[in-house]
């Protein structure tokens, strides 16, 4: 359950100025040649995938939904813009009345993508879809790395829970929208309340190695955390002996105690070490909990571990070396003039330097080999290949200004583990490889 779902205000302050400042001021000169009204169709797709990562990850989906119902230019707005004299009045003007009434297609949220995929598609006259270029990049960059980090790391974990718990490591906002991507991609729980509030993702939490060390001993920090929040508690073991800490939480709460914490060390052998120290103890139930600056590789190296859940915190919040996916939003047709009944034509940016783009409004599918796994995505601009009509990617997101298309985290999640499953079985390694998949276009 979440904020909305007790009917509890949600803070959803305009996002108008979440954006770059060129984005007004090639308005107000649309405006003054007369091609602000002109229809037009920007991408969102990036280029490559960050070096050795074999498919990406798209989050943030929802969010955007949120940013572009909530890109409103209020009179607080206005007056900054007018102060400083970013855009003239009659844009100001504008801007006032500024509703977005266009079309969005894309991805579903949690879906897979690859080099050139159109992530999402928005529609409408170029003025009002120019203005939404900032927040769109910036959500979905954001996101789809830390959904892509997330993603490598549940396939590593293999099916052992996974705690999102980077929200000191990272801005405290960003924190918020990190756990919400982590989820998609993978996260079972996360230990930022705010998320929690905000998206209804399940938090856990209990102690640090501070209230450990507040106590006279570690068997009062124990007894004290045990009564407080019951035997089936998760009980912090490495603030100074580890072999002493696990007798110590097995005599203070019995076979009853739900886990243990390692958080230093040899994660590997120290955790083989405890589990045989609990299975001893009596304690065959009591799960083991590993932390410390974890990443895909090191989740790996402890699949042999007697490991039941690992926290992650820097690595995910950082996109585990990748913090951005390297979205780009561009225009690729727009119409001949400002007639509603113009033709659409193709337009792409033909600069050196790998930058170039492909015109075209596009459409995309993911074809299957003869046994329904994913072989190639096929991006193309003219009518779709029948063989393709039921492997369409894009769906309808927003229509005439309208988000149509909102559905629970959930969903999400579920789609992810879907996607991620229907791809070939060389997407889970670790190991640097191309895109498991080639983008070919019709």
């Amino acid at each position: 359950m979440n904020a909305a779902d007790l009917g509890l205000p949600v803070d959803v302050p305009s996002t108008a100025l979440f954006t770059d400042q060129y984005e007004l001021t090639m308005l107000q000169a649309a405006l003054r040649a007369g091609t602000a009204d002109r229809r037009s169709v920007f991408e969102v797709f990036t280029r490559r995938l960050p070096e050795g990562r074999r498919y990406g990850v798209l989050a943030g989906v929802g969010r955007v939904l949120d940013a572009v119902e909530n890109f409103r230019f209020d009179p607080a707005v206005l007056g900054f813009l007018r102060e400083r004299s970013i855009v003239d009045e009659p844009t100001l003007e504008w801007l006032a009345r500024y509703r977005f009434s266009g079309d969005i297609w894309g991805y579903p949220e949690g879906e897979v993508y690859f080099p050139g995929s159109p992530v999402l598609r928005v529609e409408g006259s170029f003025a009002e879809c120019v203005l939404l270029e900032t927040v769109i990049l910036s959500i979905l960059n954001h996101d789809s790395a830390i959904a892509a980090a997330a993603s490598r790391m549940s396939a590593a974990a293999g099916g052992r829970r996974l705690i999102e718990m980077g929200a000191r490591r990272t801005h405290e906002l960003a924190a918020v929208a990190a756990s919400r991507a982590a989820y998609v991609g993978g996260f079972d729980s996360t230990s930022d309340l705010a998320a929690g509030f905000r998206y209804g993702i399940p938090t856990v939490g209990t102690s640090a190695h501070a209230f450990t060390l507040l106590h006279d001993s570690e068997r009062d920090a124990f007894r004290a955390q045990v009564e407080t929040l019951g035997r089936g508690t998760t009980l912090l073991v490495d603030t100074y002996d580890v072999t002493e800490a696990v007798r110590t939480a097995v005599e203070i709460a019995g076979p009853e105690l739900g886990a243990v914490r390692i958080d230093s060390g040899d994660l590997l052998l120290v955790a083989h070490r405890v589990r045989a120290q609990l299975d001893e103890l009596g304690a065959r139930d009591t799960k083991i909990v590993v932390t410390s600056d974890l990443d895909e590789y090191a989740i790996a190296s402890l699949a042999a571990a007697p490991v039941d859940a690992y926290g992650v915190g820097t690595q995910l919040v950082t996109g585990s070396g990748h913090p951005t996916c390297s979205m780009v939003y561009k225009l690729v047709a727009r119409a001949a003039s400002a007639d509603p009944k113009a033709p659409l034509v193709p337009v792409a940016k033909k600069s050196l330097g790998g930058k170039a783009s492909v015109g075209g409004r596009k459409w995309a599918a993911r074809r299957p080999d003869a046994a329904g796994v994913a072989e190639a995505e096929v991006v193309g601009t003219g009518p779709v290949p029948p063989e393709l009509a039921d492997h369409q990617l894009l769906v309808e997101l927003v229509k005439g200004g309208d988000v149509v298309a909102r559905e629970p985290l959930e969903a999400a999640r579920s789609r992810h583990i879907a996607a991620r499953e229907g791809l070939p079985m060389s997407a889970m390694q670790l190991s640097r490889g191309e895109p498991v998949l080639p983008t070919e276009y019709a």
